[in-house]
């Protein structure tokens, strides 16, 4: 969360540009000696960063606080959003409020954490709400807002596109959003807010220790590099397959589910906030296995995090 605030106040304070500049670049800001990834541009999309610049004009500290509070109210309306889809679909919607907004993970990481996934999961939940009520237009502007967050939220995409009955007022909606956006970041960020794209794509090209191929690695003495390029393939493998699947038919959240998990499973960049990505469509599913492999993922995270 500081790293968001450095670069709102990199831009609100210091004239400079997010995309471009680094944290380093201001090494007196207040924000500076907070920051953990202080030589790295910003990786988010230029909807959260527009969003954000408020947080440069504020304190340090009120911003913090301002941060947790979104991120607080983000997973509130996950969950709300959630229950609702899940009744509608045939399951407890108690059960499926709690498997996200009661996770152990979201309540220290997304929410104690302020990180920005609650927002983009917010905005594909909403996306896919639109989806499944026949909304499209509107589904289609939230997938891309989903996005314009943070890039990871673009699993989703396909996924709806298959299950959409309108699929031309889905792409219609897309298409609004992004000449929205696209016409308030770029005189703003110029051809920097694309940039993010690439540089969340390097980021994925890393490896915590806290990933599945990183710790199969370690386990079984063999090179991570080699081991991240098997799980990669085997993510492409399933998400065609679950592509086939939903073009003859299957349910498209069930799918989006799998793929997000899929998506866990293969990087190699896995930090313990990202299980919120799998975490709803687990919930709204009704899908044993799935919510079963969601919440192990979860316990493989915890052990990972706290050293017991």
């Amino acid at each position: 969360m500081f790293s968001y605030i450095s670069y709102a106040r990199l831009d609100a304070e210091h004239g400079l540009n997010p995309y471009d500049a680094v944290p380093s670049d201001a090494p007196s800001d207040d924000a500076f000696r907070f920051v953990g990834w202080r030589d790295a541009a910003s990786a988010y999309g230029p909807l959260f960063t527009l969003a954000s610049h408020p947080l440069g004009l504020v304190s340090v500290p009120v911003a913090l606080w301002t941060l947790k509070a979104i991120a607080a109210l983000a997973v509130l309306g996950i969950a709300a959003l959630v229950a609702r889809l899940a009744a509608a679909r045939g399951t407890d919607p108690r059960f499926a409020a709690a498997l996200v907004a009661l996770n152990p993970l979201v309540l220290v990481h997304a929410v104690g954490g302020a990180h920005n996934d609650g927002l983009m999961m917010l905005a594909v939940l909403v996306g896919t709400a639109g989806v499944l009520a026949g909304a499209e237009l509107r589904a289609g502007a939230s997938l891309v807002a989903g996005v314009a967050v943070k890039v990871s939220g673009a699993f989703v995409a396909p996924f709806a596109l298959l299950g959409a009955r309108r699929q031309g007022r889905l792409l219609a909606g897309a298409a609004l959003a992004l000449v929205a956006i696209g016409v308030a970041a770029l005189p703003a960020f110029g051809s920097g807010a694309l940039d993010s794209l690439g540089l969340a794509g390097e980021n994925q090209a890393a490896t915590s220790r806290y990933s599945v191929p990183a710790t199969l690695s370690r386990l079984l003495g063999v090179d991570v590099d080699a081991v991240r390029a098997i799980a990669l393939v085997a993510f492409a493998a399933a998400v065609i397959w679950l592509l086939a699947w939903t073009a003859r038919g299957g349910d498209w959240v069930r799918a989006a589910g799998w793929a997000a998990l899929a998506l866990l499973l293969a990087t190699g960049w896995l930090l313990p906030w990202y299980v919120l990505w799998v975490l709803p469509f687990a919930a709204i599913a009704a899908d044993g296995a799935l919510t079963g492999c969601a919440l192990a993922l979860c316990a493989f995270q915890i052990i990972n995090r706290i050293p017991l």
